[in-house]
Parts: C-alpha cells; structure tokens; sequence
C-alpha cells in the first residue's frame, strides 16, 4: 500500500505536469488551460492509481484496464475542442492532442514513473513551443507570398 506522502507526490505532480502544459494553451488563447488540463492529468493520475489498488507498482490486470479506459475516454473531452472552421480548415487539433498527451502524463504519475513525467513533459512543450514558432512562421510566409504584408513590416 502506498504510504499518504506518495500519494500525494502522484497526484501534485499530476496536477503540476498538466497545469504547465494548460499554462502554455493559455498563453495561446485556446479552449482549455491550467484548470482543464490539471484535471485531466489528475483524473488519470487517480483512475490510475484506483486500478492498481493503492499498492503502486501498476501491474494488475485492474491498472492496465484503468489505464486503457483513460486513453479511451480521454478521447472524448479532446473531441469536443475540435471545430471545424472556413472551408478546409479543421482548428483544436494540436489541443485535443495536448490533452490526450496530459492524460498520459497523467497516468505514468499515478504509477509513480516520474523520469518518463519529466522527459514526457519536457517534449510535450517543446513541441508545442518549437511548433507554434513553425505554425507562425508559416502563416507569415503565407500572408506574405498573398500580397497581405510586406517582408519585414512588423504586421505578423
């Protein structure tokens, strides 16, 4: 059984992973953010964590069917951030994938396995941060190539 203070350390961690990831979907005015993504990466933490019996080690057959109904499920709440927008243009994927990565985030908290937390946390933003550049960049070469903007004006 695990003791309270291990718990505790699952679950803050849980709460912390998800809360960076929703900074950063707040910092770019999207859907979800700290709240949302802190419980998603809580909820999978718990229903983790609830799977395995409180003993921790996740190798039940109980933690592994808590643990694909989570990734299952999870699918759910990333669908609902996906719009379709003009013409072919579909918006909240990058999102729904966030959220879907939180709740495994999630649940390697709820298994105690805080070096894949910390490694998977880490590219999780990266990518988000090193894509968002790309995304931008793009979009302002694009702008610019449709007479939009001029190279250099300041306007992206």
């Amino acid at each position: 059984m695990l003791s309270t203070a291990d718990i505790c350390l699952r679950l803050g961690a849980a709460v912390l992973a998800g809360g960076l990831v929703g900074l950063n979907r707040e910092m770019h005015s999207k859907p979800v953010g700290v709240r949302t993504l802190g419980l998603v990466a809580l909820g999978a933490a718990l229903v983790t964590l609830a799977g395995s019996g409180f003993s921790g080690d996740g190798t039940d057959a109980n933690a592994s069917r808590a643990i694909q109904g989570t990734i299952t499920g999870i699918g759910f709440l990333g669908a609902g951030v996906i719009v379709k927008g003009e013409g072919s243009r579909v918006h909240g994927l990058t999102t729904a994938a966030a959220i879907w990565v939180t709740a495994a985030l999630g649940i390697v908290c709820g298994l105690g396995a805080y070096l894949p937390l910390a490694l998977g946390t880490g590219f999780l933003l990266a990518t988000l941060l090193i894509g968002g550049a790309v995304d931008r960049a793009i979009e302002a070469r694009r702008r610019v190539r449709r007479g939009e903007e001029r190279p250099g004006s300041g306007n992206g």
